[in-house]
């Protein structure tokens, strides 16, 4: 499936989007991206192994009146997916890297920075010339050093949220300074004030929660949208990522878990929290956010009029004994690493507009490719504008990879646009003649498999590690768990894929974005008053 080819699909998508936008109502849009959420620690993955011990009810729900995206890929850790959804690129073609946001490259001021590089258009910036009225909530992760790198840069109207990979829920700490940023200036008076460890390092009050008061900024936006402008809201959940933290209420509707037979794993956590029990009750809250959201959408008549789309950022981490656990059985690997289980993730469209308009996708499940780096000019097509990026290109950078899903997303087509994903530089996932295959290269670490309650009282962590060498090939039609090897009974499709892999590294975008001064974006965070933000001009 050639270049050409798709990029024809995309135009066809989007000529059709312009006619339906031109004359009907834009749909409301609400993309929300969960973070290092476990495959198996989602409810319509694991409900009968795993009991009563995931309760996702309002994301089963939404499932089973929506559609299925049972071979959606992002990247195998965070701020590379992030900057491909906000960027319409695969990572490969604009970050694979999980650089501090305080890195920059002087020597380089478009691209010379962690995230997306400064000239690079964002997906809420095609969405404003739609016409939406666009929002940013939670972890954001795709730049900082600029102002034209933070949330407001790239198009969107409001944010509340942070710029790192990970901070404090209770203080929203990240090393000696917070990190909260509300739209163009700190968040001050938002962040909490309590010391590390102040709730035995994991429990506290849901007033001090950082995911609550996300949830809050998320549900005043909506109550206080005029529902005949569309709505464009990006929510980043910051919920599941370390560290293991969620209000004790929540936390112990799942003590269970402490007394089940396997037990469960503690280690690395104060007071006797359990890995299992907690992430699971993160989960958990994370769609009861989701349940209020929806209700409040029903309640403002908005809700046949939008559209979900949920999919988290990686795998679920694993095996480390870190104090971030999760689950992805029966996928091998973790986060971190480019088996299944770090790169094939959770996903699904929803919203009462899927029923109101499409009852016949509801309760479908859609098993083509599908790249978190699709949706941007998915939702330039039902916004009605060209997704194209001449910004980029006057720069001369890579341009978008994204795919219009649309029309495969409403049955409009078959089959999914998206034949191939150049996951990394030793990793792709290609569509032929109907069966998906996938090569990788090198070492692979975490190659374990991990099982219906885990972790569990035994230690968590894994030591296996793929020799791939030359190449790993796996049927992914037939072995999606990657338990055989086809590299040596297959000769002629692992050249194949060796010369795929080979052909798609030429594109490879990796700028140099270190070596600037380190005191810049501490003097900068002082004069915040304590807070990270941008530190350039």
């Amino acid at each position: 499936f050639c270049i050409g080819a798709m990029a024809r699909f995309a135009v066809a998508g989007v000529a059709a989007m312009l006619a339906v936008a031109d004359g009907a109502n834009k749909p409301h849009i609400l993309m929300l991206l969960a973070d290092d959420f476990g495959w198996a620690n989602a409810g319509w993955h694991n409900a009968v192994e795993n009991g009563n011990e995931v309760q996702t009810p309002n994301m089963n729900e939404l499932v089973k009146n929506g559609i299925e995206l049972d071979r959606a890929y992002s990247y195998k850790f965070c701020s590379p997916t992030r900057c491909a959804l906000q960027s319409g690129r695969l990572p490969t073609h604009v970050n694979i890297l999980n650089a501090d946001m305080t890195e920059y490259n002087p020597k380089d001021p478009v691209s010379g920075f962690a995230g997306i590089p400064r000239n690079m258009t964002g997906m809420a910036e095609h969405m404003q010339a739609g016409g939406y009225k666009t929002h940013q909530t939670g972890k954001w992760d795709a730049g900082m050093a600029t102002p034209e790198h933070t949330p407001q840069g790239r198009g969107y109207d409001t944010s509340l949220g942070y710029f790192h990979h990970a901070n404090d829920y209770w203080n929203e700490h990240v090393g000696q300074f917070v990190d909260l940023w509300n739209t163009e200036q700190p968040a001050h008076g938002m962040n909490g004030s309590n010391p590390d460890g102040a709730y035995n390092g994991a429990l506290g009050p849901e007033e001090e929660y950082e995911e609550y008061k996300f949830s809050q900024f998320v549900l005043s936006t909506i109550k206080a949208h005029d529902p005949t402008d569309p709505l464009f809201y990006c929510y980043c959940f910051h919920i599941v990522h370390e560290p293991l933290e969620v209000p004790a209420d929540t936390y112990h509707k799942f003590d269970f878990i402490a007394n089940s037979s396997v037990g469960d794993y503690t280690g690395g956590l104060s007071g006797g929290v359990g890995h299992r029990q907690c992430y699971n009750s993160m989960v958990h809250y994370m769609d009861g956010v989701i349940g209020e959201i929806v209700t409040l959408l029903k309640s403002k008549s908005m809700w046949d009029d939008t559209v979900i789309f949920f999919q988290s950022d990686n795998g679920g981490p694993s095996f480390s004994g870190s104090s971030h656990t999760a689950n992805n059985w029966p996928l091998k690997g973790t986060k971190m690493h480019n088996h299944e289980g770090g790169i094939r993730v959770n996903a699904f469209v929803s919203g009462g507009l899927i029923p109101a308009q499409y009852p016949h996708m509801v309760g479908t499940k859609l098993d083509g490719l599908t790249s978190i780096a699709d949706f941007y000019s998915t939702f330039a097509a039902i916004a009605g504008v060209d997704p194209t990026d001449h910004k980029a290109a006057a720069a001369k950078l890579p341009p978008i990879d994204s795919i219009n899903m649309w029309p495969y997303f409403t049955g409009q087509v078959s089959e999914s646009p998206r034949k191939d994903i150049f996951n990394d530089v030793n990793t792709a996932v290609v569509e032929i003649n109907g069966t998906i295959w996938k090569i990788m290269t090198g070492d692979e670490a975490s190659a374990c498999y991990m099982g219906p309650q885990y972790p569990n009282k035994t230690d968590p962590s894994c030591t296996s590690v793929l020799n791939c060498g030359d190449g790993c090939l796996f049927n992914l039609s037939e072995d999606p768990e990657e338990y055989h090897n086809l590299a040596s009974s297959n000769p002629t499709m692992l050249k194949t894929m060796q010369d795929t892999l080979t052909k798609m590294n030429t594109g490879f975008f990796d700028p140099d974005r270190h070596g600037g001064d380190a005191e810049v974006p501490i003097q900068a965070a002082l004069k915040y008053g304590g807070f990270w933000g941008p530190f350039l001009p």
